[in-house]
C-alpha cells in the first residue's frame, strides 16, 4: 500500500511541473532558472526537496509562500530582485537545511522574518543592502551553524542581535560599513568558533564585545582602520588565528594580548608599524607575520627581536630602514648590527580614552515597551498623538511606528544620546521641525518612510551628525528637498523612492559629499541637470527605475568615477544614442536597461564599457539587434528575454556570441517567420549566411558549445538537463 502510494505521489509530481521550470522526479529537485517569474510558483510538486530559483524577479517574499512545498530542504533565491521579506515567509519550511538569499535588495531583517526554519543550518544573505537587523530576527534558527551577512551596509550591531543561534559557528560580516558593536553584541553565541569581521569601518579593537566570544578560534580584523591595540585589548580565552593584516596600526601595546593566551598566529602584515615590543602574556605565540611594514631595525627593535629568539617565534618581515639593513630579514638580523646612531625614540602614540558608558534609568513611557536586555523601545501603533518621552537614556533602537504625530516638534528625544536607530514610518507626519533631532548624536538610521512630508530643511537635522541611512520614500516630495543634507557630512544611504519628484536640478545635492547609494526609483523625473549630481562623488549606486526619463543622462554622470550600478528600468527610452555610459565607464559593474520599450541602440552606445560589466539586463524591449558586447568577458548575468530579435545574417554576430557564453541569456527570434519563438542560439535560418562554415561547425548543438567554451570563474546553471527531467529546457 506505501508502495502505490509513493508511486501515486510521484506520478502526480511528474505532471505537476510548472512551466518553464524543469523538473528532475528522481532527485526531487525542481530547477526555474534565469527567468521571468514574479511570483512563487504554486504548482511546484509537494514532494520536492531541492528548489532553485535563481535569476527570476519576486521583489516581495509573502507570508506562507512556500506552504505547499513542506519537504524542501535546499531553497536557492539569489538574484531574484527580493527586497523584502513578509513576516512567516518561510513559515512551514521545518526541513529547509540551506537557504541562499544572496544578490538581492533585502534592506532589513524584521523579527519574525526567518519564522519556520527551525532545522535551517546555513543562511546566505550575502550582497544584499540589508542595513539594520532588528533583535530577535534569528530567534527561531536555533539549528544554524553558517550564517553569512557580507556586502551589506551594516554600520551598527546592537547588544544580543544574534540571541538564538546556540549552534552558530561561523558568522560571516566582512565588506560591511560596521563601526558601532554594542558590547552585548556576540552574547548569544556559545558555540562560535569563527567571526569574519575584515573590510569594515571598525577605528579601535571592539575588545568588550569580543570578550563574549570564550569558543572562537579564529578572528579576521583586517582592512579596518584600526590605529593601535591597547593593553589587554583582547581577551579571548581560545582564540588562536588573529588577522590584523591591511589595518592602519602604529602601534601595540607589549601585553595586548596577554589574556588570549592560545594565540598562536598572529597577522599583521601591510600595517605602518616601525616596530613591535616584546609581546609579554603571549606564550603559545608560534607565527608573527610583519610584511609590509616599514619596519625600523634599530635598537630600539632589539627587546623584540631578542623576544622572538628567546619565546621561539618564527617573524616574516624585512627592515625598510636604515638604509643598510633595507631589505634584510627580520631572522637575519644578529643585535650589533641594529644601531641607533643619530636616530631619536619614536613616541609611542597613547591609547584612545576610553568614553564612559551611561548608566540609563529604567523608566519607560506610557503604553510602550521597553527592553533593557536589547535596549529597545517600541510604542508601535498605540495611537499616539504626541512622540512620548522618559524613555531610557541608554535606548539605543526606538520603535513609533503606526502613530499618528502629524509634527515631530523641536527637541522630541531629550536625554537619547546613545540612540542608534529611529522608526517613524507611517506616522502621518506633515512637519519636521528645525531642531526635532537635537542631542540624537549617536543616531545612524532615521526611518520616515510612508509619511506625509513635501519639505524639509536642514535645521531639522541639526545635532544628529553621525545620520548615515535616510528613508525618506513615499512621502509627498516633488523635488529633493535642496540644502537639507548641508549637516550630514556621514550621510550614506538616501531613499526618496516613490514620491512625485519631477527634476534634478543643481544644488539639490549639495553637501552630500559622502553619499554612495541615492534611491530614486518611482518618482516622475524627466530631466537631470548636468551638474545635479556634482556633490556626490563617491557614489556608487543610483537607481532611477519607473521615472519619465527619454534617454540616458548621459553629462550627468560625469564626475562620479565610483560609479558600478545604475538602474534605468521602466523608463520610456526608446533610443540610446553613442557613448551613453561613457563617463562612468572605468566603474560601472551593473547596468539595468529593462523593460524600457526600447527600439534601437546604436553600435557605439556601450563603448568604453567591457570586462568589468558583470551583470546587463535587457529584457522586455522592441529593439530587433544589440551593440558588439564581444569585450564584456566578466559577464556573469545577460538577460535577453522577451526581445523580438530579427535573426537574419546581420544577427550571425550576435548569435556566435551567444553560443561562446556559459550563461543562460533567453534570446529569442521574433522574426523571420520561419524562427519566430525558436532560441537565437539554436536558430537555423544563419546557416545560409556567408562565412557560416568558419569556426561554426557543431555550434548547433549547445551541449557541444558549452563544453568547449572557456569554463567561467563562478559556476554557472548552463549545463545539460540531466536524465530524469520531466520538462525540458525552455
Amino acid at each position: 500500500g506505501l508502495l502505490l502510494l509513493a508511486a501515486a505521489l510521484g506520478a502526480t509530481a511528474a505532471t505537476r511541473c510548472p512551466a518553464p521550470c524543469v523538473c528532475d522526479n528522481l532527485r526531487a529537485h525542481v530547477l526555474c532558472l534565469n527567468g521571468s517569474l514574479m511570483a512563487i510558483p504554486d504548482t511546484i510538486p509537494e514532494l520536492t526537496k531541492k528548489l532553485d530559483l535563481r535569476g527570476n524577479s519576486f521583489t516581495v517574499i509573502p507570508a506562507g509562500a512556500f506552504l505547499a512545498t513542506p519537504y524542501l530542504t535546499h531553497l536557492d533565491l539569489q538574484r531574484c530582485k527580493v527586497e523584502r521579506l513578509e513576516e512567516g515567509a518561510f513559515r512551514g519550511l521545518g526541513r529547509l537545511v540551506y537557504l541562499n538569499l544572496a544578490s538581492n535588495g533585502i534592506a532589513l531583517l524584521y523579527q519574525e522574518s526567518l519564522d519556520g526554519l527551525s532545522s535551517l543550518q546555513q543562511l546566505i544573505l550575502e550582497g544584499n543592502r540589508i542595513e539594520e537587523i532588528q533583535p530577535g530576527a534569528f530567534g527561531h534558527l536555533g539549528s544554524l551553524t553558517v550564517l553569512d551577512l557580507r556586502a551589506n551596509a551594516l554600520v551598527y550591531l546592537p547588544d544580543m542581535v544574534f540571541q538564538g543561534l546556540q549552534v552558530l559557528r561561523w558568522l560571516r560580516l566582512s565588506h560591511n560599513a560596521l563601526h558601532v558593536l554594542g558590547s552585548e553584541a556576540f552574547a548569544a553565541l556559545p558555540a562560535l568558533r569563527r567571526l569574519s569581521l575584515d573590510h569594515n569601518e571598525l577605528q579601535t579593537l571592539p575588545g568588550e564585545a569580543l570578550a563574549r566570544l570564550d569558543g572562537a578560534t579564529r578572528l579576521d580584523l583586517g582592512h579596518n582602520p584600526i590605529t593601535y591595540v591597547a593593553e589587554e585589548a583582547l581577551a579571548m580565552a581560545s582564540l588562536r588565528h588573529l588577522f590584523l593584516d591591511h589595518a592602519s596600526l602604529q602601534d601595540v601595546a607589549p601585553d595586548a594580548f596577554a589574556r588570549s593566551p592560545q594565540l598562536r598566529m598572529l597577522d599583521l602584515r601591510e600595517n605602518q608599524l616601525q616596530g613591535l615590543p616584546p609581546l609579554a602574556g603571549a606564550g603559545g605565540l608560534v607565527r608573527v607575520s610583519l610584511d609590509g611594514n616599514p619596519l625600523l631595525c634599530s635598537c630600539l627593535l632589539r627587546p623584540f627581536h631578542k623576544w622572538l629568539a628567546r619565546a621561539r617565534v618564527e617573524a616574516e618581515g624585512a627592515c625598510a630602514a636604515p638604509p643598510a639593513l633595507r631589505g634584510r630579514s627580520l631572522n637575519s638580523l644578529k643585535s650589533p648590527e641594529m644601531r641607533c646612531s643619530r636616530l631619536r625614540p619614536r613616541p609611542s602614540p597613547t591609547a584612545p580614552p576610553e568614553q564612559p558608558r551611561a548608566a540609563g534609568s529604567k523608566r519607560c513611557p506610557l503604553r510602550c515597551v521597553c527592553s533593557p536586555d536589547f535596549h529597545h523601545a517600541s510604542c508601535e501603533n498605540r495611537d499616539l498623538r504626541e512622540i512620548p518621552r522618559d524613555f531610557p537614556e541608554d535606548t539605543r533602537l526606538l520603535d513609533l511606528r503606526q502613530n499618528p504625530f502629524s509634527t515631530v516638534p523641536p527637541d522630541a528625544f531629550p536625554g537619547l544620546k546613545e540612540l542608534v536607530s529611529l522608526h517613524l514610518q507611517r506616522c502621518s507626519i506633515r512637519v519636521l521641525h528645525p531642531g526635532a533631532l537635537r542631542g540624537l548624536e549617536s543616531l545612524v538610521y532615521l526611518y520616515l518612510t510612508d509619511n506625509h512630508l513635501s519639505a524639509l530643511s536642514a535645521a531639522a537635522f541639526e545635532g544628529a551628525p553621525q545620520l548615515a541611512y535616510l528613508y525618506l520614500d513615499r512621502n509627498a516630495f516633488t523635488r529633493v528637498p535642496a540644502g537639507t543634507f548641508r549637516l550630514l557630512p556621514n550621510l550614506i544611504s538616501l531613499h526618496l523612492q516613490h514620491n512625485a519628484i519631477g527634476e534634478l536640478v543643481e544644488g539639490d545635492l549639495a553637501g552630500a559629499r559622502g553619499l554612495r547609494w541615492l534611491y530614486l526609483a518611482g518618482n516622475a523625473i524627466r530631466h537631470i541637470a548636468p551638474a545635479a549630481l556634482a556633490p556626490t562623488k563617491m557614489l556608487e549606486k543610483l537607481q532611477l527605475e519607473g521615472n519619465h526619463l527619454s534617454e540616458v543622462p548621459t553629462a550627468a554622470l560625469r564626475g562620479l568615477p565610483a560609479l558600478s550600478e545604475l538602474k534605468l528600468s521602466r523608463n520610456p527610452i526608446k533610443h540610446m544614442g553613442d557613448n551613453a555610459f561613457l563617463p562612468v565607464a572605468s566603474s560601472l559593474q551593473h547596468l539595468y536597461l529593462d523593460n524600457m520599450g526600447l527600439e534601437w541602440i546604436s553600435p557605439h552606445a556601450f563603448t568604453g564599457l567591457g570586462p568589468k560589466i558583470k551583470s546587463l539586463y535587457l529584457e522586455s524591449n522592441k529593439m530587433s539587434n544589440i551593440p558588439d558586447m564581444s569585450n564584456f568577458t566578466g559577464l556573469e548575468i545577460l538577460n535577453l528575454q522577451d526581445v523580438p530579435f530579427h535573426c537574419d545574417c546581420q544577427l550571425l554576430p550576435l548569435h556566435r556570441w551567444i553560443n561562446k557564453l556559459n550563461l543562460r541569456v533567453g534570446a529569442t527570434c521574433g522574426s523571420p517567420a520561419e524562427a519566430q519563438g525558436l532560441k537565437v542560439k539554436l536558430s537555423t535560418t544563419f546557416q545560409t549566411c556567408p562565412g557560416w562554415g568558419r569556426g561554426e561547425a557543431g555550434e548547433t548543438n549547445p551541449n557541444k558549445t558549452k563544453a568547449a567554451s572557456k569554463p567561467s570563474k563562478k559556476k554557472r546553471s548552463g549545463k545539460s538537463p540531466a536524465r530524469g527531467l520531466s520538462k525540458s529546457r525552455a
